[in-house]
């Protein structure tokens, strides 16, 4: 089918004939706007204008309106073109009948997750008037990056949509950087957050199960740690199988709505149950000045860490189809919207509403989840604990099918690129089994990877912050010393210049209170 999908395109406006021996005008900007492969040829050849060859389709003497080019009332030519069915065998552009709902059910699963519960820590350094703007600011500065990435999706040059956030750097700055720079972060923010929602799912499952159970234990021998990590991981990869992005949007409604629920009731629970006595706002005060700035560069880190999910951005926005007339970046930035106003319903009641409750009491290791079990693990209903737990266990496995499917299109590529045809589904799941299994190897033979977390976080932070602006410069090519100039310069730099600054951070903390090492003994 792919193969045989053909398209009629336009150019627009008028212009001089051609003399004899010019070249062939250059391609027009498809209607409908293509996806480059990963091999590189989102277009088969397309013949001039001026030398025109047999074809097999029938000639029609109109061109239907709802494929007429906006702004383009003079019809200059009309080519056929093929697009290179590549695209429609990858898992992430595989079903294009995406819309807004799907974009918000997505967006929101992504950004919201399990390091957003450790922003009152960042208040315990920063304190209450800096802890808030420092989020607000954040908060505004990422979501402008989603704006950003939204429009950079599709060229309005050449027709090209950009499906995956290493395409979009790649044509940006060329492949040698986009290995070098954009590479390692993607597939960290991929891969790296499927381990730690192993971790984190396997052990709420555990602690899950200790609560059903009363804490005296169902069995007489309970499940080990790396066996609960297991049992999570088999789940994941079980709804794993689901075949493209599209169709786990019901996973992500899922994924959306109990992550909003566990962390609406973990700040309702932590107001309601009032402060702890002798709770203090004071800063946390350091022992000297290197102390405080690497103290302040930690909060401004896990501030940065909680916004996730621009590295699947584009990779949404590929299942809408999209079109001259309806580009997908409106429906897709509708769905944005509509995802961040949510998360800033839990974000901030959280952030605020845990530093009130606990103050400079607030676990670092831990954060909201480790406080409500610390101080109301008597106080407050077991069942709303247990519900708690169950909300986590649930977002995290519908999160690790939106990270994974990046991995998941990787690997196929590979396959499709060098045999020419679809992935066969016995070989889709192979894959699929293979990196779920993977990540829980890593999750298990390295338990000591998140001492490591703000270092190699400080890493994949300009994708969120600074990637998208500098892409903007070098593509829109804004005009000199402009609004949108100076923003995403400004915006380019600074968050280069966070990123530096939390890599040296992260160095400090391993070196300040050293790594415990220990290869298969996961905590």
């Amino acid at each position: 089918m792919a193969e045989s999908m053909i398209e009629v395109v336009e150019y627009g406006g008028a212009t001089p004939p051609m003399a004899a021996g010019d070249s062939a005008p250059p391609n027009p900007m498809p209607n409908q706007y293509n996806s480059p492969s990963l091999s590189r040829k989102p277009l088969l050849s397309v013949q001039p204008i001026n030398n025109p060859i047999k074809s097999n389709t029938p000639k029609t003497s109109r061109t239907p309106n709802f494929i007429t080019p906006l702004g383009s009332p003079i019809r200059r030519a009309i080519k056929l073109t093929r697009l290179d069915p590549q695209d429609a065998w990858l898992p992430i552009t595989e079903s294009r009948n995406g819309n807004s709902f799907y974009a918000a059910f997505h967006t929101l699963c992504a950004g919201i997750g399990i390091q957003a519960l450790v922003l009152p820590v960042a208040f315990t350094i920063l304190g209450w008037t800096w802890g808030i703007i420092c989020l607000t600011v954040a908060f505004l500065w990422q979501l402008y990056t989603f704006w950003v990435l939204t429009n950079l999706h599709e060229s309005t040059e050449n027709g090209i949509r950009y499906s995956r956030f290493i395409q979009l750097f790649s044509a940006t700055f060329g492949e040698r950087m986009g290995k070098i720079f954009a590479l390692f972060p993607v597939m960290y923010l991929s891969g790296g957050t499927c381990v730690a929602l192993i971790v984190v799912g396997g052990s709420t499952s555990k602690l899950f199960y200790q609560i059903v159970c009363g804490g005296h234990g169902c069995v007489a021998k309970p499940l080990t740690t790396v066996e609960w990590y297991l049992v999570f991981t088999s789940a994941a990869v079980v709804l794993s199988q689901l075949p493209n992005l599209n169709s786990i949007a019901g996973v992500s409604l899922v994924g959306a709505v109990t992550a909003i629920g566990y962390c609406t009731m973990m700040w309702i629970v932590s107001v309601t149950e009032g402060r702890l006595d002798g709770v203090s706002y004071d800063r946390v005060k350091p022992n000297n000045d290197t102390e405080w700035f690497f103290g302040v560069l930690n909060a401004l880190g896990i501030i940065a860490f909680a916004f996730r999910g621009h590295n699947v951005t584009l990779e949404i926005q590929a299942t809408m189809p999209s079109s001259e007339k309806k580009p997908s970046r409106v429906p897709m930035w509708r769905g944005v919207l509509a995802a961040y106003l949510l998360v800033s319903l839990c974000l901030f009641p959280l952030a605020i509403g845990g530093y009130w409750a606990y103050g400079n009491k607030i676990p670092e290791n831990g954060g909201m989840l480790a406080a409500i079990y610390a101080f109301h693990g008597r106080d407050a209903s077991q069942s709303v604990l247990g519900l708690i737990s169950l909300f986590v266990i649930i977002n995290a496995l519908s999160a690790f099918q939106i990270y994974g499917m990046p991995m998941f299109d990787d690997m196929e590529s590979k396959y499709t690129s060098r045999m020419k045809n679809p992935c066969p589904w016995w070989l889709r799941v192979i894959f699929r089994v293979m990196f779920g299994y993977g990540c829980f190897f890593v999750a298990v033979a390295i338990p000591f990877l998140g001492s490591l977390a703000g270092l190699i976080g400080g890493v994949a932070v300009p994708v969120t912050f600074a990637y998208p602006c500098l892409m903007w410069i070098k593509i829109k090519k804004p005009e000199k010393y402009s609004l949108m100039w100076s923003l995403n310069w400004g915006l380019g730099i600074g968050g280069s210049l966070l990123s530096i600054l939390l890599i040296a951070a992260g160095v400090y903390v391993v070196i300040d209170t050293g790594i415990e090492v220990s290869f298969f003994k996961p905590h």
